[in-house]
Protein backbone atom coordinates (compact mmCIF):
# COMPACT_ATOMS: atom_id res chain seq x y z
CA UNK A 1 0.00 0.00 0.00
CA UNK A 2 1.19 4.00 -1.01
CA UNK A 3 1.81 5.69 1.75
CA UNK A 4 1.44 9.40 2.03
CA UNK A 5 2.76 10.20 5.82
CA UNK A 6 6.68 9.87 5.23
CA UNK A 7 9.13 11.49 7.42
CA UNK A 8 12.40 12.94 6.71
CA UNK A 9 13.67 10.83 9.52
CA UNK A 10 12.11 7.34 8.29
CA UNK A 11 13.73 8.39 4.87
CA UNK A 12 17.01 8.93 5.89
CA UNK A 13 17.25 5.41 7.83
CA UNK A 14 16.27 3.89 4.52
CA UNK A 15 18.79 5.89 2.68
CA UNK A 16 21.51 5.31 4.41
CA UNK A 17 20.93 1.29 4.98
CA UNK A 18 23.81 -1.44 4.38
CA UNK A 19 23.58 -0.61 0.48
CA UNK A 20 23.08 -4.59 -0.47
CA UNK A 21 19.56 -4.56 1.77
CA UNK A 22 18.93 -1.24 0.67
CA UNK A 23 18.91 -2.91 -3.22
CA UNK A 24 17.06 -5.86 -1.65
CA UNK A 25 14.42 -4.06 -0.68
CA UNK A 26 14.19 -1.76 -3.01
CA UNK A 27 13.69 -4.60 -6.00
CA UNK A 28 11.65 -6.19 -4.25
CA UNK A 29 9.36 -3.28 -3.76
CA UNK A 30 9.84 -2.85 -7.86
CA UNK A 31 8.80 -6.30 -8.65
CA UNK A 32 5.46 -6.25 -6.80
CA UNK A 33 4.38 -2.93 -8.93
CA UNK A 34 6.05 -3.04 -11.90
CA UNK A 35 7.47 -5.54 -15.10
CA UNK A 36 11.17 -5.24 -13.95
CA UNK A 37 11.98 -6.21 -17.55
CA UNK A 38 10.68 -2.88 -18.82
CA UNK A 39 11.92 0.22 -19.14
CA UNK A 40 10.08 3.32 -20.32
CA UNK A 41 12.22 5.54 -23.15
CA UNK A 42 11.18 9.05 -23.64
CA UNK A 43 12.66 11.94 -25.57
CA UNK A 44 13.60 15.57 -24.15
CA UNK A 45 13.24 18.01 -26.91
CA UNK A 46 13.52 21.66 -26.28
CA UNK A 47 11.18 22.96 -28.28
CA UNK A 48 12.13 26.87 -27.47
CA UNK A 49 15.56 27.31 -25.58
CA UNK A 50 17.50 29.83 -23.83
CA UNK A 51 16.67 33.54 -22.73
CA UNK A 52 14.97 32.39 -19.38
CA UNK A 53 14.29 35.22 -17.13
CA UNK A 54 14.92 32.39 -13.51
CA UNK A 55 18.18 32.84 -12.02
CA UNK A 56 17.98 28.76 -11.23
CA UNK A 57 21.55 28.34 -10.43
CA UNK A 58 22.18 24.40 -12.01
CA UNK A 59 20.89 25.88 -15.53
CA UNK A 60 22.51 26.83 -18.57
CA UNK A 61 19.84 28.22 -20.20
CA UNK A 62 19.45 31.39 -17.76
CA UNK A 63 19.92 34.86 -19.66
CA UNK A 64 21.58 36.07 -16.96
CA UNK A 65 24.61 33.63 -17.15
CA UNK A 66 26.88 33.24 -19.94
CA UNK A 67 27.20 29.94 -21.37
CA UNK A 68 27.75 28.53 -24.84
CA UNK A 69 24.14 27.80 -25.04
CA UNK A 70 22.59 28.54 -28.03
CA UNK A 71 19.22 30.31 -28.21
CA UNK A 72 16.23 29.90 -30.23
CA UNK A 73 12.79 30.76 -30.88
CA UNK A 74 9.89 28.25 -30.14
CA UNK A 75 9.94 26.04 -33.16
CA UNK A 76 7.23 25.06 -35.40
CA UNK A 77 4.16 22.29 -35.32
CA UNK A 78 6.06 20.62 -38.49
CA UNK A 79 9.43 20.78 -36.70
CA UNK A 80 7.89 18.98 -33.86
CA UNK A 81 6.02 16.67 -35.65
CA UNK A 82 9.25 15.58 -37.32
CA UNK A 83 10.88 15.82 -34.18
CA UNK A 84 8.47 13.07 -32.73
CA UNK A 85 8.66 10.65 -35.69
CA UNK A 86 12.11 10.22 -35.33
CA UNK A 87 11.52 9.51 -31.67
CA UNK A 88 9.57 7.25 -32.11
CA UNK A 89 11.10 5.06 -34.71
CA UNK A 90 14.05 5.14 -32.68
CA UNK A 91 11.88 3.21 -29.53
CA UNK A 92 10.66 6.18 -27.75
CA UNK A 93 7.22 5.85 -26.55
CA UNK A 94 7.04 9.16 -24.99
CA UNK A 95 7.95 13.34 -25.88
CA UNK A 96 8.69 15.71 -23.38
CA UNK A 97 8.71 19.20 -24.90
CA UNK A 98 10.52 21.74 -22.38
CA UNK A 99 10.35 25.49 -23.06
CA UNK A 100 12.23 27.95 -21.33
CA UNK A 101 9.70 29.80 -19.57
CA UNK A 102 8.99 30.88 -16.35
CA UNK A 103 5.43 30.66 -16.91
CA UNK A 104 2.81 29.71 -19.21
CA UNK A 105 1.22 33.12 -20.83
CA UNK A 106 -2.30 33.04 -23.01
CA UNK A 107 -1.13 33.87 -26.57
CA UNK A 108 -0.22 32.76 -29.56
CA UNK A 109 2.98 30.60 -28.73
CA UNK A 110 0.82 28.65 -26.37
CA UNK A 111 -1.77 27.89 -29.30
CA UNK A 112 1.11 26.44 -30.80
CA UNK A 113 2.02 24.47 -27.89
CA UNK A 114 -1.29 22.87 -27.76
CA UNK A 115 -1.44 22.28 -31.35
CA UNK A 116 2.30 20.34 -30.82
CA UNK A 117 0.37 18.17 -27.95
CA UNK A 118 -2.80 17.26 -30.71
CA UNK A 119 0.06 16.50 -33.06
CA UNK A 120 1.69 14.06 -31.41
CA UNK A 121 -0.88 12.62 -29.17
CA UNK A 122 -2.34 11.76 -32.67
CA UNK A 123 0.69 9.78 -33.48
CA UNK A 124 -0.09 7.34 -30.64
CA UNK A 125 2.74 8.62 -28.15
CA UNK A 126 2.51 9.79 -25.14
CA UNK A 127 2.82 13.78 -24.70
CA UNK A 128 4.49 15.60 -21.68
CA UNK A 129 5.47 19.28 -21.34
CA UNK A 130 7.43 21.35 -19.08
CA UNK A 131 6.91 24.98 -19.68
CA UNK A 132 6.95 26.87 -16.00
CA UNK A 133 4.07 27.21 -13.90
CA UNK A 134 0.85 26.88 -15.13
CA UNK A 135 -2.76 28.14 -14.04
CA UNK A 136 -5.94 25.43 -13.47
CA UNK A 137 -7.30 26.83 -16.82
CA UNK A 138 -4.03 26.31 -18.70
CA UNK A 139 -3.27 22.93 -17.62
CA UNK A 140 -7.42 22.36 -18.69
CA UNK A 141 -6.59 23.60 -21.99
CA UNK A 142 -3.05 21.00 -22.39
CA UNK A 143 -5.07 18.61 -21.28
CA UNK A 144 -8.14 19.04 -23.94
CA UNK A 145 -5.00 19.09 -26.49
CA UNK A 146 -4.42 15.28 -25.25
CA UNK A 147 -1.42 16.30 -22.78
CA UNK A 148 -0.41 12.65 -21.08
CA UNK A 149 2.26 14.60 -18.55
CA UNK A 150 3.19 17.88 -16.83
CA UNK A 151 6.39 18.25 -15.31
CA UNK A 152 7.32 20.54 -12.75
CA UNK A 153 10.48 19.36 -10.78
CA UNK A 154 10.51 20.09 -6.99
CA UNK A 155 14.20 20.46 -7.60
CA UNK A 156 15.51 20.07 -4.03
CA UNK A 157 14.04 20.22 -0.36
CA UNK A 158 12.03 23.39 0.50
CA UNK A 159 15.32 24.55 2.92
CA UNK A 160 17.83 24.03 0.67
CA UNK A 161 15.91 25.59 -2.58
CA UNK A 162 16.26 29.15 -1.47
CA UNK A 163 19.94 28.52 -1.74
CA UNK A 164 19.81 27.94 -5.40
CA UNK A 165 16.90 29.77 -6.54
CA UNK A 166 15.66 33.03 -6.11
CA UNK A 167 13.44 34.14 -8.69
CA UNK A 168 10.53 31.59 -7.55
CA UNK A 169 9.03 30.30 -4.22
CA UNK A 170 8.94 26.38 -3.32
CA UNK A 171 4.86 27.09 -3.06
CA UNK A 172 5.11 28.04 -6.58
CA UNK A 173 6.08 24.30 -7.57
CA UNK A 174 3.51 23.19 -5.25
CA UNK A 175 0.85 25.09 -6.69
CA UNK A 176 1.29 24.28 -10.61
CA UNK A 177 1.09 20.71 -9.62
CA UNK A 178 -2.13 21.39 -7.68
CA UNK A 179 -3.58 23.41 -10.68
CA UNK A 180 -2.03 20.01 -13.05
CA UNK A 181 -3.86 17.81 -10.75
CA UNK A 182 -7.31 19.10 -11.03
CA UNK A 183 -7.05 18.20 -14.86
CA UNK A 184 -6.84 14.93 -16.02
CA UNK A 185 -3.01 15.19 -16.85
CA UNK A 186 -0.38 12.92 -14.56
CA UNK A 187 2.18 14.49 -12.78
CA UNK A 188 6.02 14.47 -13.43
CA UNK A 189 8.23 15.68 -10.55
CA UNK A 190 11.70 15.19 -9.18
CA UNK A 191 14.68 17.00 -8.86
CA UNK A 192 18.48 17.14 -9.02
CA UNK A 193 21.47 15.92 -6.76
CA UNK A 194 25.04 17.20 -6.13
CA UNK A 195 24.02 21.01 -5.68
CA UNK A 196 25.93 20.55 -2.71
CA UNK A 197 22.87 19.90 -0.64
CA UNK A 198 22.86 17.61 2.37
CA UNK A 199 21.44 13.89 2.71
CA UNK A 200 18.72 15.64 5.03
CA UNK A 201 18.08 17.97 1.99
CA UNK A 202 17.60 14.88 -0.47
CA UNK A 203 15.21 13.28 2.12
CA UNK A 204 13.11 16.37 2.60
CA UNK A 205 12.92 16.14 -1.14
CA UNK A 206 11.34 13.24 -1.47
CA UNK A 207 9.02 13.81 1.83
CA UNK A 208 7.72 16.47 -0.60
CA UNK A 209 6.81 14.39 -3.22
CA UNK A 210 5.76 11.03 -1.65
CA UNK A 211 3.54 13.63 0.60
CA UNK A 212 1.40 14.29 -1.81
CA UNK A 213 -1.84 12.78 -2.77
CA UNK A 214 -1.61 10.69 -5.20
CA UNK A 215 2.08 10.80 -5.42
CA UNK A 216 3.30 11.92 -9.28
CA UNK A 217 3.26 9.36 -11.68
CA UNK A 218 6.59 9.83 -12.68
CA UNK A 219 9.80 11.08 -10.66
CA UNK A 220 13.06 12.52 -12.44
CA UNK A 221 16.31 11.69 -10.39
CA UNK A 222 18.93 14.08 -11.97
CA UNK A 223 22.75 14.06 -11.00
CA UNK A 224 24.13 18.02 -11.57
CA UNK A 225 25.51 18.38 -15.37
CA UNK A 226 27.89 20.97 -13.84
CA UNK A 227 27.96 23.58 -17.03
CA UNK A 228 31.25 26.59 -17.20
CA UNK A 229 29.28 30.22 -16.59
CA UNK A 230 26.76 28.63 -14.15
CA UNK A 231 27.02 29.51 -10.31
CA UNK A 232 27.26 25.70 -9.92
CA UNK A 233 29.85 24.93 -12.37
CA UNK A 234 32.56 24.10 -9.76
CA UNK A 235 30.56 21.44 -7.76
CA UNK A 236 31.76 18.03 -7.91
CA UNK A 237 29.82 15.65 -9.49
CA UNK A 238 28.01 12.78 -7.53
CA UNK A 239 28.78 9.23 -7.17
CA UNK A 240 27.17 6.18 -8.62
CA UNK A 241 26.60 5.11 -5.32
CA UNK A 242 24.52 8.36 -4.34
CA UNK A 243 22.34 7.99 -7.62
CA UNK A 244 21.98 4.57 -6.54
CA UNK A 245 20.98 5.00 -2.85
CA UNK A 246 18.71 7.89 -4.24
CA UNK A 247 16.78 5.43 -6.95
CA UNK A 248 16.57 2.87 -4.63
CA UNK A 249 14.94 5.15 -1.65
CA UNK A 250 12.70 7.01 -4.49
CA UNK A 251 11.36 3.31 -5.38
CA UNK A 252 10.68 2.22 -1.75
CA UNK A 253 8.96 5.52 -1.04
CA UNK A 254 7.17 6.03 -4.10
CA UNK A 255 6.27 2.45 -5.08
CA UNK A 256 4.11 3.09 -8.01
CA UNK A 257 5.90 5.25 -9.84
CA UNK A 258 7.76 5.19 -12.57
CA UNK A 259 11.62 6.53 -11.54
CA UNK A 260 13.20 7.94 -14.02
CA UNK A 261 17.43 8.06 -14.96
CA UNK A 262 17.80 11.79 -16.17
CA UNK A 263 20.50 13.93 -16.44
CA UNK A 264 24.42 12.07 -15.76
CA UNK A 265 23.64 8.92 -17.91
CA UNK A 266 26.93 9.77 -19.56
CA UNK A 267 29.09 9.42 -16.09
CA UNK A 268 27.59 6.43 -15.24
CA UNK A 269 28.84 3.00 -16.75
CA UNK A 270 26.18 0.48 -17.89
CA UNK A 271 26.63 -1.80 -14.78
CA UNK A 272 25.95 1.39 -12.51
CA UNK A 273 23.02 2.16 -15.07
CA UNK A 274 22.06 -2.06 -14.88
CA UNK A 275 22.34 -1.75 -10.87
CA UNK A 276 19.95 1.39 -11.14
CA UNK A 277 17.69 -0.66 -13.20
CA UNK A 278 17.68 -3.46 -10.47
CA UNK A 279 16.77 -0.95 -7.58
CA UNK A 280 14.06 0.19 -9.13
CA UNK A 281 14.17 2.90 -12.06
CA UNK A 282 12.12 2.22 -14.89
CA UNK A 283 12.36 5.00 -17.48
CA UNK A 284 15.12 7.05 -19.18
CA UNK A 285 15.74 9.76 -21.61
CA UNK A 286 16.84 9.19 -24.59
CA UNK A 287 18.95 11.18 -27.47
CA UNK A 288 22.29 13.02 -27.62
CA UNK A 289 21.00 15.90 -25.38
CA UNK A 290 18.35 16.47 -22.59
CA UNK A 291 17.53 19.77 -23.01
CA UNK A 292 21.33 21.39 -22.97
CA UNK A 293 23.42 18.52 -21.44
CA UNK A 294 25.24 15.78 -22.92
CA UNK A 295 23.15 12.15 -22.61
CA UNK A 296 23.98 8.76 -24.06
CA UNK A 297 22.96 8.37 -28.16
CA UNK A 298 19.74 6.15 -28.10
CA UNK A 299 21.84 3.37 -30.26
CA UNK A 300 24.29 2.79 -27.38
CA UNK A 301 20.93 2.99 -24.74
CA UNK A 302 19.45 -0.01 -27.47
CA UNK A 303 22.45 -1.77 -27.01
CA UNK A 304 22.55 -1.60 -23.82
CA UNK A 305 18.90 -2.99 -23.06
CA UNK A 306 19.92 -5.78 -25.56
CA UNK A 307 22.44 -6.62 -23.12
CA UNK A 308 20.60 -6.35 -19.92
CA UNK A 309 17.19 -8.24 -21.57
CA UNK A 310 15.17 -5.09 -21.05
CA UNK A 311 11.96 -4.16 -23.40
CA UNK A 312 11.19 -0.42 -23.80
CA UNK A 313 7.84 0.18 -22.29
CA UNK A 314 4.69 0.50 -24.63
CA UNK A 315 2.85 4.02 -24.76
CA UNK A 316 -0.39 4.33 -22.35
CA UNK A 317 0.51 1.06 -20.64
CA UNK A 318 -0.27 2.56 -17.17
CA UNK A 319 -3.36 5.13 -18.36
CA UNK A 320 -4.82 4.87 -21.62
CA UNK A 321 -4.39 7.92 -24.21
CA UNK A 322 -6.50 10.77 -23.76
CA UNK A 323 -8.71 11.93 -26.02
CA UNK A 324 -7.39 15.25 -28.25
CA UNK A 325 -10.23 18.24 -28.44
CA UNK A 326 -9.30 20.94 -31.88
CA UNK A 327 -9.04 23.76 -30.78
CA UNK A 328 -12.24 24.83 -31.81
CA UNK A 329 -14.49 22.47 -29.80
CA UNK A 330 -12.39 23.67 -26.59
CA UNK A 331 -14.69 24.26 -23.54
CA UNK A 332 -11.47 26.09 -21.71
CA UNK A 333 -10.61 29.51 -23.72
CA UNK A 334 -7.50 31.63 -22.96
CA UNK A 335 -8.20 34.04 -20.03
CA UNK A 336 -5.66 36.16 -20.29
CA UNK A 337 -4.22 35.05 -17.33
CA UNK A 338 -1.91 37.23 -15.17
CA UNK A 339 -1.06 35.38 -11.93
CA UNK A 340 1.07 36.66 -9.31
CA UNK A 341 3.61 34.00 -8.98
CA UNK A 342 6.12 35.16 -6.11
CA UNK A 343 9.19 36.77 -6.59
CA UNK A 344 11.13 36.20 -3.56
CA UNK A 345 14.25 37.85 -4.47
CA UNK A 346 16.61 37.12 -1.63
CA UNK A 347 20.21 37.13 -2.31
CA UNK A 348 22.48 34.09 -3.42
CA UNK A 349 26.05 35.09 -3.46
CA UNK A 350 26.97 32.34 -5.97
CA UNK A 351 24.04 33.51 -8.29
CA UNK A 352 24.69 37.29 -8.27
CA UNK A 353 28.67 36.71 -9.01
CA UNK A 354 28.21 34.46 -12.02
CA UNK A 355 25.89 37.21 -13.23
CA UNK A 356 28.71 39.71 -12.58
CA UNK A 357 31.37 37.91 -14.50
CA UNK A 358 28.84 37.10 -17.54
CA UNK A 359 28.74 40.93 -17.56
CA UNK A 360 32.53 40.86 -18.21
CA UNK A 361 32.24 38.59 -20.93
CA UNK A 362 29.75 39.68 -23.23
Amino acid sequence: MTRNDWTKEEILDIYNKPLMELLYEAATIHRKHHDPNKVQVSTLLSIKTGGCPEDCGYCPQAARYHTDIEGNDLMSVSQVKAQALRAKASGSSRVCMGAAWRNVKDGQEFDNVLEMVRTINKLDMEVCCTLGMVTENQAQRLAEAGLYAYNHNLDSSEEYYKEVISTRGYQDRLDTIGNVRKSNVTVCSGGIIGMGESLEDRAGMLVALATLNPQPESTPINALVPVEGTPLEEQQKVSIWEMLRMVATTRIVMPETQVRLSAGRTDMSREGQAMCFFAGANSIFAGDKLLTTPNPDVNEDMEMFKLLGLEPQKPFEKKSQPQTVSAEESQYKPLGEKPKWSRPGHTIERNVEAKQKAKTKV
